[in-house]
C-alpha cells in the first residue's frame, strides 16, 4: 500500500479543487479525480515515479482513500511502490512532491528515480 502523507494529501486536494474551478469556469463537468501513482522505466537510476490526477481507473488498480484523497497504483507498479510514503515538501530551495520507497536500493540526487 501507498501512504499519502496528510500535507501531500492537502497539496493534491487543492490542485483538484483548482482543476475543478477550472471546469465549472468553462461550461464542463467536474469530474472525480484521483491520484494515480506508478513507476515508469528510465531516469537516472532505472525507474522513474509518476505521479498524476486521472479520471479512470481499471479493474487491476490497487485503491485506498486517505485524507479524502483516492490513491490509485496498478498492480505493476504496486510491486516496486508497496510500503512507499508520498509527502510534500515546501522549502526555500523549492517545493514539489517526495517519495520515500523502503523498496528501492538506490535512488538519484534528485530524488525523482530509484532502482530496486
Amino acid at each position: 500500500m501507498i501512504v499519502l502523507t496528510e500535507l501531500a494529501a492537502k497539496e493534491i486536494n487543492q490542485i483538484i479543487k483548482q482543476q475543478h474551478e477550472t471546469a465549472t469556469s468553462n461550461g464542463e463537468e467536474a469530474k472525480e479525480l484521483f491520484l494515480r501513482v506508478g513507476v515508469k522505466g528510465g531516469g537516472c537510476s532505472g525507474f522513474s515515479y509518476t505521479l498524476d490526477l486521472t479520471e479512470s481507473k481499471t479493474e487491476n488498480d490497487n485503491s485506498s482513500k486517505q485524507h479524502d484523497v483516492e490513491v490509485i497504483c496498478d498492480s505493476k507498479s504496486s510491486l516496486y511502490l508497496d510500503g512507499t510514503t508520498v509527502d510534500f515538501k515546501d522549502e526555500v530551495m523549492g517545493r514539489g512532491f517526495v517519495f520515500n520507497n523502503p523498496n528501492a536500493t538506490s535512488s538519484c540526487g534528485c530524488g525523482s528515480s530509484f532502482n530496486v
